[in-house]
């Protein structure tokens, strides 16, 4: 599934497209993706004007200018293209993938929804949702109601802002006896936060997914210098993972077609078996299995 950097990739690519554009139809190929499309979905969206387009958590937001949100979720392979009906001379009509790849669906039989704009330029532009799994989904919120409702009411903070710092990690991981892996996973600790990352981050902080959260502070609860080193690795593994494209594992793609780098940049994730990257370090990469997801550390640098 994808992870935060791939959606906000997704979100900065779709951006100078739908942001000020008008959606002067929407046209929907079945009656649902993972779940049914609200009553009237189409018929409530056209002729909005798209005032913006935001991120919660795994979550694109395209705000209109009737107060309502259209929130929605990639699921495991959903992807958007950018289509232009009328193509400059000499520019593809859609855009393609980059040098490389990992396979993703182009067939059209997969494409479930296409939002037609106008853009704030005058220009008309096609943005098509395609999702051969179909475990992504679209509905709307009214913006005022979103943060009561039940998608992003439990949701913690974002991990790409100031609030995630040393103090938050020791003040919500004091006395947790669970593993650290899967408190960074908790939703409701640090939103949109993922396996690939976690594990990354953990490396660069030189701390174990096994350890429990709780040792990091003890009973004081009191920033230290594990846990500001914690939160200073995710910020920066999040943030470059951000500026590469995202991770292009399996499904994921950025919304003009290119393809993710950070994957290549990887210290950990997915390199079971290898010498661990750390300067210095003559350790071995393991695989841990924990509550059903792979945990990659080096246990000779990760303690």
């Amino acid at each position: 599934m994808p992870e935060l950097p791939e959606v906000e990739t997704v979100r900065r690519g779709l951006q100078p497209v739908m942001e000020g554009a008008r959606i002067e139809a929407v046209a929907l190929a079945r009656a649902d993706l993972r779940f049914p499309f609200p009553p009237g979905f189409a018929d409530r969206i056209a002729g909005r004007q798209v005032v913006s387009l935001g991120r919660r958590a795994k979550y694109l937001l395209v705000d209109l200018d009737d107060g309502e949100a259209v929130v929605m979720h990639l699921g495991m392979s959903g992807a958007f293209r950018i289509e232009d009906p009328e193509p400059p001379r000499g520019e593809a009509a859609f855009r393609t993938p980059g040098a490389f790849h990992y396979p993703r669906s182009e067939e059209r039989k997969h494409d479930h929804v296409v939002f037609r704009l106008r853009c704030a330029n005058g220009r008309a532009m096609r943005i098509v949702y395609n999702d051969p799994r179909r475990f992504g989904f679209m509905t709307l919120v009214r913006r005022a109601d979103m943060d009561a409702h039940p998608y992003f009411c439990k949701l913690g903070i974002e991990p790409t802002g100031n609030e995630l710092d040393g103090a938050y990690l020791a003040r919500v991981l004091a006395g947790k006896a669970t593993s650290l892996k899967a408190a960074l996973l908790d939703q409701r600790i640090i939103a949109g936060l993922g396996n690939i990352y976690v594990c990354e981050a953990l490396h660069d902080a030189g701390l174990s997914p096994l350890r429990a959260a709780g040792t990091l502070t003890g009973k004081s609860g009191r920033a230290g210098a594990k846990v500001n080193r914690l939160a200073t690795a995710i910020r920066a593994v999040i943030d470059a993972a951000i500026a590469a494209g995202g991770s292009t594992l399996r499904d994921h793609r950025q919304a003009d077609g290119e393809l993710g780098y950070f994957q290549h940049t990887f210290k950990v994730y997915g390199r079971e078996g290898e010498r661990c990257r750390t300067e210095g370090c003559n350790g071995t990469v393991v695989r841990a299995v924990q509550s059903g997801r792979s945990s990659f550390h080096c246990p000779r640098c990760q303690t």
